[in-house]
């Protein structure tokens, strides 16, 4: 069986990993459109944008493992087109049979329109190597950054340039950080965490546009204020890159549609990772994270080879800001309780979502205790009674 992979992140390198650990024998092609062999994305805007992880650790797999697995790897080369009825992957550099396809193409990053400056010289996303090498020389102390979008790699980059000594002011147009992932107790103590690094928030209030004429320097919001900058990073989210499986005529719903096993509306074509999305809770689940890429992209390959097992989404975050981590385990979407528990120290704590009055979800602050327990608890189907999440001693009770 011929098995082609389009994708060069986390959830390529585990679906190739996982088809040869399975016992696929036959031809296994991975094409990524990046110069770089798959690499963590994650670290991209904290460790890699600090300098103090260089490439060699990002990357997932040395040189030689890509060749003793016999996986012909080619970088820096574009799919364009599915010819489905004869099974044909068509890139900038050629064909390619195939008798399985798997599509995992990622994300690409929201930027504004270049009507609101979104295009000019000195504005920046995270989402590749290729943005982070071009941001970091210009991530210089005493120079003035302003970052648009309070979601988490907004804050992570926020976080990395007060280490670096910028000024930075952070600009989020909803009425909190964190509006559409967290409740308002972990915005709360985000907030917190930031202020007390000397990052500026400004909440509640959107931008007109990116001011500059030849490069970027500055915003002017939407109350007539203006924030002068040397340089503007968008933190405003990313969309499925889901024009390849467009084209080919694969049913698209927040993502690319599969079924419970990975499959697309093409039975010869799968998908995973934050391409992908999967039937959950008589919805669709699209998740955007390394835990979800490897856990679909593992599920799919086993599923390629004849194990048949449904994708169980097992959700789990983090996000490190400053000195602090932040670890999710969950999904806190429906809940109707919230209740925070205060650990020992500065910013410490934890806040425990409810369903109905079942466990959901839990974000811990350097509590790394909470999250373990809590992950426990939601993976075990335990629900402690929301009141004795604040005081009880010892969280391990709660799994007894």
């Amino acid at each position: 069986m011929r098995i082609v992979i389009v994708g060069g992140g986390q959830a390529a390198a585990s679906m190739a990993a996982r088809l040869r650990a399975r016992g696929h024998e036959g031809p296994l092609t991975v094409i990524g459109n990046e110069p770089a062999a798959p690499y963590q994305r994650p670290p991209l805007s904290k460790a890699y944008l600090l300098g103090q992880m260089g490439l060699d650790r990002l990357t997932l797999r040395a040189p030689e493992w890509w060749r003793d697995q016999g996986i012909a790897l080619h970088l820096s080369e574009t799919a364009l087109s599915i010819d489905a009825h004869g099974r044909v992957l068509t890139t900038d550099r050629g064909s390619y049979p195939y008798d399985a396809l798997a599509l995992t193409t990622g994300a690409a990053p929201r930027r504004l329109p270049a009507a609101m400056g979104g295009d000019l010289p000195g504005t920046y996303v995270i989402r590749s190597l290729a943005d982070v090498d071009a941001l970091a020389p210009q991530m210089r102390e005493g120079r003035r950054l302003v970052v648009i979008g309070g979601g988490y790699i907004g804050l992570e980059a926020a976080a990395v340039a007060r280490k670096l000594g910028l000024e930075v002011t952070l600009i989020e147009a909803a009425p909190r950080i964190l509006g559409r992932v967290a409740a308002a107790e972990t915005s709360d103590m985000i907030r917190a965490l930031h202020r007390a690094h000397g990052v500026t928030i400004l909440e509640g209030t959107g931008i007109s546009r990116i001011t500059g004429e030849e490069r970027a320097t500055g915003v002017a919001m939407i109350d007539g204020r203006q924030i002068d900058a040397d340089l503007v990073i968008m933190g405003i989210g990313v969309l499925p890159e889901t024009g390849l499986a467009g084209t080919a005529g694969l049913d698209l719903d927040n993502g690319i549609a599969t079924d419970q096993h990975g499959r697309t509306s093409d039975p010869s074509v799968w998908a995973a990772g934050d391409c992908a999305s999967t039937p959950w809770q008589g919805g669709r689940l699209r998740l955007e994270s390394v835990g979800g890429a490897i856990d679909m992209a593992e599920c799919v390959a086993d599923n390629m080879m004849g194990l048949v097992r449904d994708y169980a989404p097992k959700a789990w975050f983090w996000s490190d800001q400053f000195d602090a981590k932040l670890q999710i385990a969950g999904l806190n979407a429906g809940h109707d309780q919230v209740v925070r528990r205060a650990g020992q120290g500065d910013h410490v704590a934890s806040v425990w979502y409810y369903r109905q009055g079942a466990l959901i979800a839990v974000d811990a602050l350097n509590d790394a205790r909470a999250y373990m327990i809590g992950k426990r608890l939601i993976e075990g189907g335990i629900s402690p009674d929301p009141a004795v999440i604040p005081t009880v001693p010892d969280l391990k009770a709660l799994l007894a």
